[in-house]
């Protein structure tokens, strides 16, 4: 069976027939924007793919579970060329020093400039959008390449929740499976904020004795890394 990290990350093109609409849309150089407490600011270069000019809006957003308005943009919108590239900068809030990681989304959209009527007659632009999630790193918080390593999964008769006790943000598939049963599970999200805890929900209301939980994770970035297990702990123990 293929697992699919479905990422925060929303992106990709849209390419129509030349008789209608068309879209490339503005392309980040990253899947993820990491702005480090210690330096205050992060920038990203984002690229305008259409093949004419375009207006590039940004948007930063909160999350439901964190709602602190820690970053700003020093500028919300610009013009790009075709096939030109921008640099959007990010700034961090005067706050008291962070603690844990945090977890934001910036969304970066490209609105065509309107085409002449030609050869085909008016094309339409299409406005397309790529979500990115924004990772604000605590000064002094040493980074970590596989941070659901420490995780906690407890069971228990009415479920299994899993609990993230450390200071990062861990981004995983949202399907578990219960082993030795190979029992599927699901996350309600794909990602996991310091301090938290999450319900799986189970595909079977079957109890059964299950040992460990094989759990499928992202780097930093997005990408699907090598399946790890760990162990499930009765509630307890």
């Amino acid at each position: 069976m293929s697992i699919l990290i479905r990422l925060l990350l929303s992106a990709g093109c849209v390419l129509l027939s030349a008789h209608g609409a068309w879209a490339a849309g503005m392309v980040p150089e990253t899947s993820v924007v990491i702005v480090n407490e210690a330096d205050g600011e992060a920038s990203i270069s984002v690229r305008n793919d259409d093949p004419g000019p375009a207006l590039l809006l940004v948007t930063l957003q909160n999350l439901p579970e964190d709602q602190e308005p820690l970053l700003f943009l020093t500028q919300p919108a610009w013009r790009v060329e075709a096939g030109q590239e921008q640099r959007v900068r990010f700034m961090l809030r005067a706050a008291a020093p962070l603690q844990t990681q945090r977890l934001k989304r910036v969304i970066f959209e490209g609105v065509p400039q309107r085409q002449d009527a030609g050869v085909y007659g008016a094309r339409v632009g299409v406005s397309v959008r790529q979500n990115l999630p924004v990772i604000i790193h605590p000064k002094g918080l040493a980074p970590n390449r596989s941070p659901w390593e420490g995780l906690q999964w407890h069971y228990h008769e009415q479920g299994v929740q899993v609990q993230n006790p450390t200071a990062y943000v861990v981004r995983l598939d949202q399907e578990v499976r219960l082993m030795p049963a190979n029992a599927r599970g699901l996350l309600p999200r794909t990602y996991i904020l310091p301090g938290e805890s999450l319900d799986i929900r189970l595909e079977s209301s079957a109890r059964q004795d299950h040992q460990s939980i094989k759990l499928f994770p992202a780097t930093v970035y997005g990408f699907a890394v090598d399946e790890f297990e760990a162990p499930l702990l009765r509630v307890g123990s």
